[in-house]
């Protein structure tokens, strides 16, 4: 007997960064946000790489990134063929990716589809997690509005800490002030920050990147605490320090149900630079 066919989809954005084979594994639709390098508009995962991107930011080419539009929404909704749709997405403070998701999932309840667009105050893994949460609420039957609850729920739960080399990127972007960034800059600090309640927000400045990672790792150790964790370290053109950082984490979080080490993509690279290291803590339910 052939199983029947899904009633439940899980969408979720490129910025979720998920490996592929917890894409492949969870049945999720991703869509692509646009990065505009050098005047051209490419689809990121699709068009262009983390490392042409970083590359760009280092000769100061202009490199910004575009929500996807409406209507890639409402194809990408009908495409799939079924009736509930979860829409699981980076923060509404970050992008408008969310409300392209509103505004598509208006349209296509005219086909009698109903979509559950979440907006997960995150991003990265953090976003890709809470993605899979709600995943794995479908797979145990839940329906679109009871896995949205869990992911949203899920969301809040979720620590992310950044190391950046520099605040220059993130305010060219518009995600951090200008007097944060000159304050930085002119004392020659290394920035933490911390994604919270949407919003990226400088954590702390410290002198040196040794302090300034040893420091990141406190807070992760910090947050994990004696509970079982899943754990994320993720990076833009800093793959060393990446991996040396989940290794000691490892050694030093005593429950961790999984560690992905990956390189974030072309949309959040553009905004944070390279050298760049994030860590995300989530509880494994």
């Amino acid at each position: 007997m052939s199983a029947a066919p899904p009633r439940v989809a899980v969408v979720t954005d490129s910025t979720a960064y998920l490996p592929a084979d917890l894409v492949d594994r969870y049945r999720l639709t991703v869509v692509p946000l646009q990065v505009v390098v050098g005047g051209r508009s490419l689809a990121e995962g699709v068009e262009v790489t983390s490392a042409e991107v970083a590359a760009a930011l280092r000769e100061w080419r202009p490199v910004t990134t575009s929500r996807p539009a409406p209507q890639t929404f409402v194809e990408t909704y009908r495409r799939l063929g079924v009736p509930e749709i979860v829409s699981v997405h980076l923060s509404a403070d970050l992008s408008g990716t969310v409300d392209a998701a509103r505004v598509a999932a208006k349209e296509v309840a005219a086909d009698g589809v109903s979509v559950v667009v979440v907006d997960s105050r995150s991003l990265g893994m953090g976003l890709g997690l809470t993605a899979r949460a709600a995943a794995e609420a479908v797979e145990q039957g839940a329906d679109a509005e009871a896995a949205a609850r869990l992911a949203r729920r899920y969301a809040l739960e979720v620590g992310i800490w950044l190391y950046v080399d520099t605040l220059d990127y993130l305010r060219r972007g518009g995600r951090v002030g200008a007097a944060s960034a000159m304050v930085g800059s002119a004392l020659a600090v290394k920035p933490l920050l911390h994604l919270a309640d949407g919003r990226l927000e400088p954590l702390e400045r410290v002198r040196t990147a040794s302090r300034a990672l040893a420091r990141l790792e406190e807070l992760a150790v910090r947050a994990a605490g004696d509970g079982p964790v899943d754990l994320a370290v993720q990076h833009l053109a800093a793959s060393d320090r990446a991996r040396e950082m989940a290794e000691r984490l490892l050694r030093r979080v005593p429950q961790v149900r999984s560690m992905t080490v990956s390189e974030v993509g072309a949309v959040v690279g553009a905004h944070v630079g390279p050298g760049m290291l994030g860590v995300v803590v989530a509880p494994a339910h």
